[in-house]
């Protein structure tokens, strides 16, 4: 890596560009095609009482690891993006394409110098792509990726290398006057030639850099879109396929919502179940098991029915209301009033506290509702029979209830989500398959996400500062118009909502059969006692499984045997069947998000807010290695100082701030800062809220009922 002054391009290789359609400009804009990385290094420090942050040094990289330079100061940048502008001939019809890992960062520093002709932004603060005046375009690579930088380079094939880790001490007040050492350079150096390998890497698998997806989530809606538009790889309609391109708009077409319905869907839409039991929370456990889907969202996209239609009104005084929510072949959303509600079993509540209103007199388990006088909740006929299984209750009204006719996706989305989780099960594993293996997986796992879109999105804008248009019932109507009539949608939002309830009712089954030995959920998972008590339930739940997967193929008249696809050592793996993880010989679960396990003599933890290996390594350190002591010190008030967490306090300064820093060398230099983001060490306290506290307490001390049996 040489210092930007010395940098020249002139043993370049040269280097081809690639048109493009651009719908923002409607013109025809050409890319050069050759990967390029941009990183930077900042320190975060006081200046007169407040909080300061600015950039040292940057990095830029293009075509391999012999065009890497560095320079100290944005002047400098600015100076090279000249450069690159006068060698390339670029603007705004004719540009270099350069990849940031985490752009938002970035963008916060740099913003002010640059001039921009477009931001595309996900949300506030967060663009993906930045097109300056120089013809430079930033993209983003981790959202592209998904991977942290360290974790991207464990996945690259054709490439080796390896994240350098601790030759940098953030903590170390640096400025652009500060000397680096070598090793520091190295460091630096290393993490753009990262973002080149791995863009070379999508450049060779996507065929030119046009062609890669600005994020993970775009790789598979293109995938889907293809296959359902039926579009080849040069993106003209394939030949003698009019008509199944007409059947399917007259889907879309048919597929349509008013603002109204779209605002009650997204009343209905709940994630993954993710909850602890409440008689075993806190309480350390031996011989733990963990079992788990294969693929839970694809599978249920795979299995049941869908909303295939408009949703119609219907009064409900007028029909057989339960003989429509037991009807396989009608899907229900509605409003309704449930009074007296009170759980029935002794170890999990099913309905989120969130998502109700209205609610009188509730007794509530780490969020979720365990009894209430009364409650107010939007829902799906999926959730009606979660509900009716897991509570008793006095009186259930309904009022604005629509009715969907149900049926099994469109047949291009199957196959494409078994074409996406074959390649994942057959090519791990497999050598030279190792970037089709990672981006097959990365897709099945993004198939959910796209159906749940919003449909309504204010625009998020740039210009010197953010401004997000604000959701009005005008917008509403248009965008929802928008989406009723546009001739490539081929996704309907309703599926979404009922993918979750679908996953959430299967969770439940598990939950429900495995009772008094379900220690702890996470969407897709159960961690148990007593695994062996419990096959005869996970041999007939996966025979079912098998049973509404062949109905489906049937239907649609696909082959079985695409759901259940041969690994390299010729195993079958049905999709969507429970999957035993193995045997923990500790665990112990403080709610939701918050456990902790031992296998194979080594502690792991799952905790929101803090990183996995710092958090077990101060633990570890702190009870001198000692395993018993880590899972006594698991527990309430739980704190971990800042510097072992892992997590920082991202502080935006949007105000140009200077003056004089000195740095951790001891030489003083004068520095301004347009903009940027502070840095700065956060401690974590684990405590369990007073609410669920008392819950707890009223459990044990036998105040709680569950139906008429006393807990």
């Amino acid at each position: 890596m040489i210092k930007y002054e010395n940098f020249t391009l002139e043993n370049l290789p040269q280097i081809n560009t690639v048109a493009q359609f651009e719908n923002h400009s409607k013109s025809v804009v050409y890319y050069y095609n050759v990967e390029c990385g941009f990183d930077i290094e900042t320190s975060s420090t006081m200046l007169n009482e407040q909080k300061f942050a600015f950039m040292y040094e940057w990095t830029f990289g293009i075509k391999d690891k012999n065009f890497i330079c560095y320079g100290r100061t944005w002047e400098q940048f600015i100076e090279l993006c000249e450069k690159l502008q006068e060698q390339f001939e670029l603007d705004e019809n004719n540009r270099l394409i350069v990849y940031v890992h985490n752009l938002s960062y970035e963008f916060q520093f740099m913003r002010k110098y640059f001039e921009w002709v477009n931001v595309f932004a996900v949300d506030d603060r967060k663009p993906i792509k930045a097109l300056t005046t120089y013809g430079i375009e930033f993209r983003d690579s981790y959202i592209l990726s998904g991977y942290s930088l360290g974790k991207l380079a464990e996945n690259l094939v054709t490439h080796k290398i390896k994240k350098l880790v601790g030759d940098l001490d953030y903590k170390k007040v640096r400025t652009f006057e500060t000397e680096l050492t070598t090793q520091e350079l190295d460091y630096c150096n290393n993490d753009v030639e990262i973002i080149l390998y791995y863009i070379n890497e999508q450049i060779e698998q996507y065929g030119d850099i046009t062609k890669i997806p600005l994020t993970n989530t775009g790789r598979v809606r293109k995938f889907v879109k293809d296959n359902c538009l039926h579009y080849n790889k040069t993106n003209h309609k394939k030949e003698g396929i009019g008509g199944k391109i007409r059947r399917y708009r007259e889907l879309m077409n048919e597929c349509v919502l008013t603002p109204t319905q779209y605002t009650m869907l997204k009343r209905c839409f709940m994630g993954g179940f993710t909850h602890a039991s409440m008689k075993h929370v806190c309480k350390l456990h031996k011989n733990v098991s963990s079992i788990d889907f294969t693929s839970s969202y694809p599978y249920v996209m795979l299995s049941e029915k869908f909303p295939m239609s408009k949703p119609v009104k219907i009064d409900v005084r007028t029909v057989d209301f339960w003989e429509l929510v037991n009807d396989e072949n009608v899907g229900l959303m509605f409003d309704c009033k449930i009074e007296g509600l009170h759980a029935k079993n002794t170890f999990e509540s099913y309905l989120s506290e969130s998502k109700c209103f209205d609610v009188v007199n509730a007794t509530i388990n780490n969020g979720r509702i365990f009894e209430c006088d009364e409650l107010k909740t939007t829902i799906t006929d999926i959730d009606l029979r979660i509900i009716k299984q897991c509570y008793n209750y006095d009186k259930i009204s309904v009022t604005n209830c629509y009715k969907f006719y149900m049926q099994y996706l469109p047949k291009q989305i199957l196959l494409s989500i078994l074409d996406l989780y074959g390649a994942k099960t057959t090519l791990k594993g497999v050598e030279g398959k190792e970037v089709e293996y990672l981006l097959k997986k990365g897709m099945l796992n993004s198939v959910y996400g796209m159906c749940v879109t919003d449909i309504v999105r204010g625009e998020i804008t740039y210009n010197e500062t953010w401004d997000k248009t604000q959701i009005t019932p005008d917008l509403i109507n248009e965008q929802i118009d928008k989406y009723n009539t546009s001739k490539n949608r081929f996704l309907y939002y309703p599926w979404g909502v009922w993918v979750t309830a679908y996953a959430r009712k299967n969770l439940w089954t598990g939950i429900l059969n495995i009772g008094d030995d379900y220690i702890y959920s996470d969407t897709d998972s159960i961690k148990l006692l007593n695994y062996e008590k419990h096959l005869d339930f996970i041999k007939w739940y996966n025979s079912d499984v098998e049973r509404k997967l062949k109905l489906m193929c049937e239907f649609r008249k696909i082959d079985f045997d695409l759901c259940k696809p041969k690994t390299i050592k010729g195993i079958e793996k049905l999709i969507g069947v429970w999957d035993y993880e193995g045997c923990y010989t500790r665990f112990k679960t403080l709610g939701a998000k918050r456990y902790m396990y031992e296998e194979n003599g080594k502690i792991h933890i799952t905790i929101a807010g803090l990183s996995k290996q710092n958090g077990v390594k101060y633990m570890v350190e702190k009870c001198n290695g000692d395993n018993t002591k880590v899972f006594e010190m698991f527990n309430d008030n739980l704190y971990i100082p800042p510097e072992y967490t892992g997590k920082n306090t991202h502080t935006y300064i949007d105000d140009e701030m200077s003056g004089k820093v000195t740095d951790y060398k001891g030489k003083t230099s004068y520095i301004k800062s347009l903009s940027s983001i502070h840095l700065s060490d956060c401690d974590f306290t684990l405590s369990i809220s007073k609410q669920y506290n008392t819950f707890l307490i009223m459990l044990k001390e036998g105040y709680l009922f569950t139906g008429n049996k006393h807990i």
